[in-house]
């Protein structure tokens, strides 16, 4: 390793000295990836000689319970070895990728044609690529509260004002759409939901889904719905796609095979254009031009969804669903038995908020120092609810296998027995 002596010595002889970053750079920050790669602080209280047990970032990949079907790989292989697909696609994506797509999610009340499809880098390019398309530096976002810090780490990147409306986590998270409507100006460029919801575990009755429409509506704004976790909900629960309840507002609904097909390292999404009143005629064109910056994603992949579309047999879904809940309820049940957190029933998606009662407890400030004081002393590794702008809450995946949730959950509460008044 070079000395920092030699380095020095260059760096004055050169006169290079310190080269500044960009506006955009210094404006980026993901609060989850902060936490996930930061060390942590030492602290006076022993430190846990345990294994970590991550419970903090949605992969499902991470201990193996939960596996892609065969087909999916078999898919990328077939692509691999037909030869076909080592040049570059259209920016766009591939066409027989697009009518595969449009295909699976054409609506009759909300149709789909490849024209409409615009394949991007993970569902977060889908995400960056709608708020880009549609706000610029000046304008605003309406984004959620709680909500995925991407959204707020996208706005903050382009100069984007994040106005962020309130979720009522009394009524299984659903919007304070008069708190929405009230943040709405002659600047807002959109509004976006998530549903189901990262990190509420939330899914939205149709009748919900109508009066954030009618929000978008009476101001003519348009909507971006992050579905990446569509039909991914539990028992008693309906999935409904936003653009399946209007013939007029304009919709960007974004989607990926990160989630339902258990491949996120794969980082391939897509955005459907819902557009019937033609209010999207230049939108449209700047999202073909946005799509030129990476040349679209990787053509291997891609070229693997209509196989995967095709024969992924439809009983995978809900043996997934079912396991998935099977988790969540795992969870639900053993926190729920630690006094002073409470959790909110998740209706689908991969993740269970918990409530903090922060005054049941001595020496907790705030979610974040119960995060921290946790993965100290007892290698457990979960969200503060500050990283989705909900301080006093605590976000935890489910996707572990059922051993590491018991286990997890029983060192939660031995934490929370040791710090309780």
């Amino acid at each position: 390793m070079p000395s920092t002596n030699g380095t020095n010595a260059v760096q004055k002889s050169s006169g290079w000295g310190t080269i500044p970053t960009s506006d955009v750079a210094r404006r980026t920050f993901n609060p989850i990836r902060d936490i996930l790669t930061r060390p942590v602080r030492p602290l006076a209280s022993p430190k846990s000689s345990k294994d970590l047990l991550s419970l903090s970032i949605g992969d499902p990949t991470v201990f193996g319970n939960f596996k892609a079907h065969p087909v999916v790989a078999e898919a990328v292989e077939e692509a691999a070895a037909s030869y076909r697909f080592n040049g570059y696609p259209p920016s766009v994506g591939l066409p027989h990728v697009r009518e595969a797509i449009a295909s699976k999610y054409t609506h009759p009340d909300a149709p789909l044609t490849a024209n409409d499809v615009v394949m991007t880098s993970g569902c977060s390019g889908a995400v960056e690529m709608a708020i880009s398309v549609l706000c610029g530096a000046g304008k605003n976002i309406l984004l959620p509260r709680p909500g995925f810090c991407l959204y707020n780490t996208i706005a903050g990147s382009h100069n984007v004002e994040a106005r962020l409306y309130n979720l009522v986590a009394e009524k299984n998270w659903e919007a304070d759409i008069e708190h929405m409507e009230s943040l709405i100006d002659e600047n807002t460029g959109a509004i976006l939901i998530n549903n189901p919801s990262n990190p509420c575990g939330s899914n939205y009755t149709k009748a919900h889904l109508r009066a954030i429409l009618a929000v978008c509506e009476r101001h003519r704004v348009p909507l971006i719905s992050d579905e990446i976790y569509a039909d991914m909900v539990f028992s008693g629960q309906t999935f409904t796609s936003t653009a399946w309840l209007t013939a007029t507002v304009p919709i960007l609904t974004l989607g990926g095979l990160a989630k339902q097909w258990l491949v996120p390292g794969w980082r391939i999404g897509w955005i459907l254009v819902h557009d019937r009143a033609n209010a999207f005629e230049h939108v449209r064109q700047g999202l073909v031009a946005l799509s030129t910056i990476i040349n679209g994603p990787c053509a291997l992949v891609q070229a693997a969804i209509p196989k995967i579309f095709a024969e992924v047999p439809d009983t995978y879904l809900p043996e997934l669903n079912r396991q998935l809940e099977s988790n969540a309820r795992i969870l639900e049940t053993e926190i729920n038995n630690i006094p002073g957190l409470n959790v909110i029933t998740p209706q689908g998606a991969m993740y269970v908020m918990v409530k903090i009662d922060l005054a049941a407890f001595d020496g907790i400030t705030s979610d974040a120092d119960f995060c921290h004081k946790l993965k100290w002393e007892e290698s457990v590794e979960i969200l503060p609810g500050e990283c989705f702008s909900y301080p006093g809450t605590v976000r935890l995946v489910i996707t572990p296998p059922h051993d590491v949730l018991r286990a997890a959950s029983a060192r939660i509460a031995a934490f929370c027995q040791r710090h309780r008044k």
